[in-house]
């Protein structure tokens, strides 16, 4: 069993089912089976693209972005998504990296193709423009892959240094799948509401192989804007399942909205999801927001809140089905209830390594379990809590500061859209916490008052030494906060106490 007969398989019993919803056009799953038949001739008979060579997906989200998963992966070759917003230095750096010669993109990016031939020569490129003069493909692919056979190569956005491949196997995204599939309790009626990037690993589990394999379909969404309009096509096409991002599930809290709703579900993931939000939310819809948790190197999902029995506010909920999860000292000791530590997880989601990088994939793996990096405690009921990330994590006068807490403080005050605490050098104290914030639409923030607001609700020395406010927080393609960037900004904006 490989993810590409998993797709045939499913084929075979909706062939006329719709696959994707996409603005006015609608694609069967003979359709796409056709479509993906027909790119991996291509791949194999004019690229030569033979068993385990690496094939590169450089796209917007668009149908062809999952034809052409499926053509990759019928061809017996590895998918490699590439971030869509990456600029060609950093595209070339992947291709060189994973040794990739064929890369699928379309002509949108066609400016930025001279660059990337430049640092890879022997690149040859199709065009998603090409795909509907490919030849048709009636005979069925025998693809010899198995679970344990590398199938995605996800490179991570890498906050230090260059990305890194996580190495993902057949096997892997399989196990992570079913797992959705149970928690998620999905069915052939559901429709996933596709709206972020289909490069992410996220998506690359939910949005395309988890529905592609159970047999539901998929609403990809063509604009995120206007947001009321495109909340409108979600609904219109009856989405059952809606993963999004917290700063999306903010601005539902707050806005007007088409009825009615036809989600079941709706998941946040990619960032913590502030508990002010939460509420505010889940009191003026009453449809569940489910917060889970997961990383690359998981294929990726980890943890969820149940969808019945009890969701903990500003929990990440409890491991998905046939995944462990534990909290441990930097020693390795399994660490009790309500002990803090850094979380790890043990399964067969877990990944085989990273691409080429046999010391960074031994930091990360101590006898048996996948390091995440994330602090974290668990409570007496199993539910998992994040505190911060470790490189994250302040020491103040050598005592530890979590920036998510200070965080979690701020969005409370009124008016407050974003909110991301860093680490400042401090001569006298080792480090201070350094706030960055925006202000929600048409509203006012004075450092004054919110300092006093901080004040009021924390220690002294985790209190912010100060508040730099911004139009608006960078962040990457999924919605997530760079700090890394605001690190760079605070080098030239700050400079201690």
């Amino acid at each position: 069993m490989n993810l590409a007969t998993a797709f045939s398989t499913c084929v075979e019993k909706h062939a006329q089912k719709t696959a994707i919803y996409f603005g006015d056009r609608e694609i069967s799953y003979a359709g796409l089976l056709a479509q993906s038949q027909k790119i991996a001739a291509q791949l194999q008979n004019q690229f030569g693209v033979k068993s385990g060579d690496r094939v590169a997906l450089w796209l917007k989200n668009c149908p062809e972005f999952v034809a052409g998963v499926f053509g990759i992966l019928l061809a017996d070759a590895v998918v490699v998504p590439i971030n869509n917003f990456l600029k060609p230095a950093e595209v070339g750096y992947i291709l060189n990296d994973g040794g990739i010669d064929v890369l699928i993109s379309d002509a949108e990016l066609s400016a930025q193709f001279p660059e990337l031939t430049a640092a890879r020569p022997n690149l040859k490129i199709l065009k998603v423009e090409e795909f509907a003069e490919l030849k048709t493909q009636n005979s069925g692919f025998k693809t010899s892959r198995g679970e344990k056979d590398l199938a995605v190569i996800i490179y991570t956005s890498g906050t230090t240094g260059k990305p890194k491949g996580a190495m993902l196997a057949h096997g892997n995204l399989l196990h992570n799948v079913e797992s959705c599939r149970r928690v998620l309790a999905m069915v052939e009626d559901d429709s996933f509401a596709v709206i972020l990037p289909l490069f992410h690993t996220y998506m690359m589990t939910v949005g395309i192989f988890l529905p592609f394999t159970v047999g539901g379909s998929i609403v990809l969404v063509k604009s995120l804007h206007p947001p009321r309009a495109m909340l409108q096509e979600i609904f219109s096409r009856r989405a059952t399942i809606l993963p999004a991002v917290p700063a999306f599930y903010r601005m539902m809290a707050g806005a007007p909205l088409p009825t009615p709703i036809p989600i079941r579900i709706f998941i946040s993931g990619s960032a913590p999801l502030p508990m002010q939000t939460l509420k505010e939310f889940e009191t003026k819809f009453g449809i569940p927001l489910i917060e889970g948790y997961g990383l690359s190197e998981a294929s990726p999902v980890v943890s969820k809140n149940p969808l019945k029995g009890i969701r903990k506010t500003g929990s990440i909920g409890i491991p998905i089905p046939n995944v462990e999860m534990s909290v441990q000292s930097d020693d390795g000791k399994i660490l009790g209830a309500n002990e803090t530590g850094e979380i790890c997880v043990r399964g067969g989601n877990v990944m085989l390594g990273y691409w080429n990088q046999p010391e960074e994939t031994k930091k990360v793996f101590r006898d048996g379990w996948l390091l995440t990096g994330d602090i974290g405690h668990r409570d007496t009921d199993g539910y998992y809590f994040i505190t911060d990330r470790k490189k994250d994590m302040l020491l103040v006068n050598g005592i530890n500061v979590y920036p998510r807490e200070i965080e979690e403080v701020i969005y409370h005050f009124p008016g407050v859209k974003e909110a991301a605490v860093i680490g400042a050098p401090d001569a006298r104290r080792g480090e201070l916490p350094l706030a960055f914030v925006s202000a929600a639409e048409g509203q006012t923030l004075d450092e004054k008052n919110l300092l006093q607001f901080i004040r009021e609700k924390l220690a002294d020395y985790k209190v912010p030494k100060q508040i730099i406010f911004l139009p608006a927080l960078p962040k990457n393609a999924t919605g997530k906060i760079l700090k890394t960037e605001l690190r760079k900004l605070a080098r030239g904006d700050y400079s201690g106490s």
